[in-house]
């Protein structure tokens, strides 16, 4: 039997600035909105763009990195799953529900500064590109092999 399939990945820039909060276990939480433009033919053929709107949430380390390294209008890559929620409305008018994006990974795009990539400029003014989890140098260590290993190609 086939196995569901659940990913989602968008490339976009912030609606807003990220919102920290922390559950009552002290695990933190950050809400992102993504902006994503979709390029169509109007009736009189022009191509115009459609934005779409995405909630992101970011659990943990990963959250606060977010929290604290990015702002709106920043561009970002998020790769994650959809999920759907549904509660109880606060003044009693019914149920809600939405669908969001529980992020797996957030890359930071562009720069800092919020100058875009190749634009000239300053120090920071290209694209730096940024890993969520610095290399572990073992990784890279030689393997012991050499010139006489058997390789099949």
């Amino acid at each position: 039997m086939a196995e569901n399939i659940n990913r989602v990945t968008i490339t976009g820039n912030l609606t807003a600035d990220p919102e920290l909060r922390h559950t009552p276990t002290g695990t933190a939480v950050c809400s992102l909105r993504v902006a994503v433009n979709g390029r169509r033919k109007d009736q009189s053929g022009q191509w115009v763009d459609k934005p779409n709107y995405f909630n992101v949430t970011v659990w943990g380390a990963q959250g606060e990195n977010c929290s604290n390294y990015l702002a709106k209008g920043r561009p970002i890559a998020v790769d994650g799953r959809l999920d759907w929620r549904e509660w109880e409305a606060k003044d009693g008018s019914g149920k809600r529900q939405t669908v969001e994006i529980v992020a797996e990974s957030v890359q930071f795009l562009g720069s800092r500064d919020g100058s875009a990539p190749g634009g000239g400029g300053g120090q920071d003014a290209g694209f730096t590109p940024q890993a969520d989890v610095p290399a572990d140098p073992g990784d890279f260590a030689p393997t012991g092999g050499g010139p006489d290993d058997d390789i099949p190609f």
